[in-house]
C-alpha cells in the first residue's frame, strides 16, 4: 500500500510539475529571456525528487571549450542526474525522441538524435554535434552505445568520436577537449546495492520501461555518484582508437573506485 501511494504521489509531481515547466521551457527557448537551462535543471531535480535519487559529485565539469563529455551508461536517470547540476546537452540513439515524458524532455534540451545503425547519415549527425560544440554547448556522449548493469564499463566505441574529429577537420577548433566522466549507483535506503542488487536502477536493452520506472519509484532513496576526471586534448592528430580506450580506462577507474567505497547517503 505504502509502495502504491508513493508511486502515485511521484507521478502526480512530475505531471503537475511538467504543466508549469514545459511552457516556461518553451518560453525561453523562444524569447531567450534566460538561459534554457535554468528550467532544465529544476525539471532534472524534480523527477529525481520524485524518483528519490540523491546526486553526489566528485570533481568538476571542465572549462575548456570545446568540450566533448564521454561517460558510462546505466540508465535514462543518467540524463536528469547529469541535467540537475551542470549545463550540458546529450547525444541519444533517435527511438528516444518518440518515448513519452523523456522523448519530450530530449527535445526541450535540444538533444541530438543519432542514428547509430544507418552509417550513411553518421556524417551529418557527427557535423551537427560538432557545430553544437563549436557554438559553445557541452555535448555529452554515452560512450558505450548502450547500457550495461552499473557492475562494469563495457567498452567504448571509438565511432562515436567521429563528432571531435569532424569538428577539427571543418575548421571549427584546432582541438577539443574531451573529458571522462562516470556514472555510478552506490545505495538504495543508505545501504551499498552490491553486485547483485545494483542492476535494481539499470535500465538495459529492450527492458519495458513502465515496470523498470514502477520498481525505481516503489523504492526511493537511490543514491548516485557523479565522478569527473581530467579532460584530455583531441587534436588533428589524434587517434579516436586510442582516445575511446583511454576514455574508458579513466571512467572504469572511477567506477571501480567509487563501488569500492561508495559516500554515505544524505
Amino acid at each position: 500500500m505504502i509502495k502504491k501511494l508513493r508511486i502515485f504521489l511521484a507521478l502526480g509531481l512530475v505531471v503537475v510539475g511538467s504543466l508549469v515547466l514545459v511552457p516556461l521551457q518553451i518560453l525561453s527557448m523562444k524569447t531567450r529571456l534566460w538561459p534554457e537551462t535554468v528550467i532544465l535543471k529544476i525539471w532534472h531535480k524534480m523527477i529525481l525528487k520524485a524518483i528519490g535519487l540523491r546526486v553526489h559529485v566528485k570533481g568538476a565539469l571542465a572549462r575548456e571549450r570545446p568540450l566533448l563529455i564521454a561517460a558510462n551508461h546505466i540508465s535514462w536517470t543518467d540524463i536528469m542526474v547529469l541535467g540537475s547540476f551542470v549545463d550540458v546537452k546529450f547525444i541519444a540513439k533517435a527511438d528516444m525522441e518518440g518515448w513519452p515524458l523523456i522523448g519530450m524532455l530530449s527535445r526541450l534540451q535540444r538533444t541530438v538524435f543519432i542514428e547509430r545503425e544507418r552509417k550513411r547519415t553518421s556524417g551529418d549527425q557527427a557535423s551537427e554535434i560538432a557545430k553544437r560544440m563549436a557554438k559553445g554547448d557541452v555535448m555529452v556522449l554515452f560512450a558505450e552505445g548502450s547500457t550495461g548493469d552499473g557492475n562494469l564499463v563495457l567498452p567504448f566505441k571509438s565511432t562515436l568520436f567521429g563528432a571531435a574529429s569532424m569538428a577539427i577537420a571543418e575548421g571549427a577548433a584546432d582541438q577539443v577537449f574531451i573529458q571522462p566522466v562516470a556514472i555510478v549507483y552506490t545505495r538504495v535506503h543508505g545501504v551499498p546495492m552490491g553486485r547483485r542488487h545494483r542492476p535494481m536502477a539499470a535500465w538495459i536493452g529492450d527492458e519495458d520501461l513502465m515496470p523498470h520506472l514502477k520498481v525505481l519509484l516503489a523504492e526511493g532513496a537511490v543514491d548516485a555518484e557523479v565522478h569527473f576526471g581530467d579532460p584530455v586534448p583531441f587534436s588533428k592528430g589524434s587517434s579516436r582508437k586510442e582516445t575511446a580506450r583511454l576514455m574508458e580506462a579513466k571512467v572504469r577507474e572511477m567506477t571501480q573506485a567509487a563501488l569500492a567505497d561508495p559516500r554515505p547517503s544524505r
